[in-house]
């Protein structure tokens, strides 16, 4: 009878061992390696305030939310440019803008009539951007030489098809969205990029800022369905971007999902623009009678804000039940951010969503501005093989410590110049910390921009390019949201400004993005 126990108790022990070791085996099939996948999900004009975690009432973000309640939420991360494309170029650089070769949006109009959309389907040298050098250094070429595979869904706008400067020639192994910024003005292109190739959708050619008829009725749905085409652009990059993980989701990935959402216009899928008509009740049109002018009309613009938000946290909630569902999620550092504060146009209502929360986020101090609502930004980072849940970090970081901080993750060894500083110990919670001396922003756009942060103090000059020398300076610790110009009180900090900006400036080599007044220092 002993034997028998013995017997027994030992074949429960082995069939035990034989169930636990079919479930690592299980999750270890999917992936072996030690180095964790890595997703930077970029939204683009994206409020500090417009998630729930951040303050936001009115728009439903419950998977966002529930990133930051599994990992750590920052509060002082900042964009390195308050416009797209100058963020971007210093997030994959590593560098500011004032070292950074792209510091503006610079559509590179002596090609010809670049704003012309059908122009551009005929002949696509006149799509894209101003590009970056040829000998551009970027994140993903180090995560590359780190074996990673490497990709970027969504909307690139750092250079031209024909040009070097394309994702798949600056450290990307695969590529499918926009490449230009300005077809990214609809959500309902006729093409779309995969790799170095058009990618033809079935929508027909309405031409962004293509606005209503003379007859048109603005307040009678049928006026606004030539805007509802049959491919939406989220959807399939949302669907490219989940093919790539799929396929290399036995090897460590970098996936950049450069989401063009909530960049005007504002098109979103019915389900979700229903929802918020339903809950905030009906409203005003935005729209305009003339065949070009600002971005697509749409009837219903503070419900289709909120729903084109809602549904890109729906995508979020769907990519996290996938990597959960696959034994990817503890060993993947998913990050969350915005490309710079919410823009004011198209429809977009920032001080009806308050979408700046504790910052101003309205016109003249959003997107275009290096005021706090135009350039600080929502960061949310989970990894919960290392980031604790539940966390807040006051650190303060930019866009141009990302490039460092992969590659400490990576454990990418390199001599790189960066203008950045990795934020890996305050993620983990390991170890002490290296903090920024100061931030600094350089911003061609909108009459010139330089701004500088020490500490709790704050100081821009703007409108350099009209001849403005007067520095704003604010005190952030008591006035976040920069309504106290302090400087007469504190002369002292203008010399250490303009120290500052004497030492961070290069003068470009693009001359679109020169900036007079700071060679004059």
């Amino acid at each position: 009878m002993k034997l028998l126990k013995t017997v027994i108790t030992l074949s429960s022990v082995i069939l035990m061992i034989g169930c636990q070791t079919k479930k690592t085996t299980k999750q270890s099939e999917t992936q072996t390696h030690q180095k964790p996948n890595i997703i930077y999900i970029l939204a683009d004009d994206l409020g500090y305030g417009d998630l729930g975690v951040y303050g936001q009432t009115k728009i439903e973000t419950p998977n966002i939310d529930a990133l930051a309640k599994e990992g750590m939420m920052f509060t002082q991360h900042y964009t390195a440019a308050p416009v797209c494309a100058p963020a971007r170029a210093s997030l994959l650089t590593g560098l500011h803008g004032g070292h950074a070769s792209i510091r503006g949006n610079d559509e590179w109009e002596e090609r010809g009539d670049v704003w012309n959309y059908r122009a551009m389907l005929k002949d696509s040298t006149l799509e894209g951007q101003r590009p970056m050098p040829e000998n551009t250094t970027t994140i993903a070429q180090f995560l590359k030489e780190a074996n990673y595979k490497t990709a970027i869904v969504g909307k690139w706008g750092l250079g031209a098809p024909q040009t070097e400067s394309i994702p798949t020639e600056m450290g990307f192994d695969y590529f499918f969205g926009y490449n230009c910024q300005r077809q990214a003005h609809t959500y309902t292109p006729v093409h779309l990029y995969e790799n170095k190739n058009r990618y033809h959708l079935r929508n027909d050619t309405i031409a962004p800022h293509f606005g209503l008829l003379k007859e048109d009725d603005p307040l009678a749905a049928v006026s606004y369905e030539k805007y509802t085409q049959p491919d939406y652009s989220p959807d399939l990059i949302f669907n490219k971007m989940m093919d790539f993980i799929e396929e290399n989701k036995k090897e460590p990935f970098f996936m950049y999902w450069a989401s063009p959402i909530p960049h005007v216009p504002l098109q979103a899928p019915q389900n979700w623009v229903d929802h918020y008509v339903k809950k905030f009740g009906d409203e005003a049109p935005y729209y305009f009678k003339k065949e070009v002018g600002s971005y697509f009309p749409t009837r219903h613009p503070h419900a289709s804000y909120a729903a084109m938000i809602s549904y890109l946290d729906e995508n979020v909630g769907k990519l996290v039940a996938y990597l959960k569902k696959e034994g990817l999620y503890d060993n993947t550092l998913i990050v969350f951010t915005s490309d710079n504060g919410p823009a004011s146009d198209g429809g977009a209502d920032p001080e009806w969503f308050n979408s700046g929360g504790a910052l101003q986020g309205q016109a003249g101090r959003g997107k275009g501005y290096t005021y706090e609502g135009g350039i600080r930004v929502p960061l949310i980072a989970t990894w919960p093989a290392k980031i604790k849940a539940g966390t807040t970090s006051h650190h303060i970081s930019a866009f141009y410590d990302i490039l460092p901080t992969f590659n400490e993750i990576a454990n990418v060894q390199t001599d790189y110049n960066t203008d950045g500083i990795s934020f890996y110990n305050a993620l983990t919670n390991s170890g002490n910390q290296q903090e920024h001396e100061y931030l600094f922003w350089e911003f061609a756009g909108y009459n010139g921009q330089v701004a500088v942060r020490i500490g709790k103090w704050k100081m821009i000059w703007k409108n350099i390019k009209k001849g403005n020398k007067d520095v704003e300076l604010y005190n952030l610790d008591q006035d976040i949201r920069e309504e106290h110009n302090i400087m007469d009180q504190h002369p002292e900090m203008l010399k250490k400004f303009h120290d500052i900006v004497k030492k961070e400036h290069e003068t470009p080599v693009n001359k679109s993005f020169l900036i007079e007044g700071l060679e004059e220092l």
